[in-house]
């Protein structure tokens, strides 16, 4: 059998919102979201990695949203069951420097207080983004 390998074709930021009326105190909570979808027709996944800036673990409405999508291509993968258990993880290592950089980017130019994420260990996203993973099937 092939090693399954994989790259990062594109990515794109195609949502973002700032909203400071859903901002009522001046602490930041910070949350990640992801999500991906394999595609086995063409041995593509696309990782959407939604951050989110909310003012407390309860608020439920962010302040800031910004929404990152990635798509990656495997060589050697034609089902959801043969992507390595490396990948998840490793797919978000690869987006977030991206995520981290724009975040920064965007709120200094809305001149507002900017979010600075630090480098961050992301290990624990790889469980919620295999639990929200779906597949397309192969034809």
């Amino acid at each position: 059998m092939n090693k399954a390998s994989f790259s990062i074709e594109s990515y794109k930021f195609d949502k973002v919102m700032i909203d400071l009326s859903n901002q009522k105190t001046n602490d930041i909570f910070i949350d990640f979201k992801p999500e991906g979808v394999f595609n086995g027709n063409d041995g593509t996944f696309e990782l959407t990695f939604n951050f989110l800036a909310l003012d407390s673990q309860e608020t439920i409405v962010p302040f800031v949203e910004i929404r990152c999508v990635g798509l990656f291509k495997f060589e050697n993968v034609n089902s959801l069951e043969e992507i390595p258990s490396f990948f998840y993880k490793n797919s978000i290592a690869i987006l977030f420097p991206f995520l981290r950089a724009f975040v920064s980017i965007v709120t200094v130019q809305a001149n507002i207080k900017p979010i600075m994420l630090p480098t961050m260990n992301l290990g624990s996203l790889e469980e919620p983004l295999r639990e929200n993973t779906t597949e397309i099937l192969a034809n």
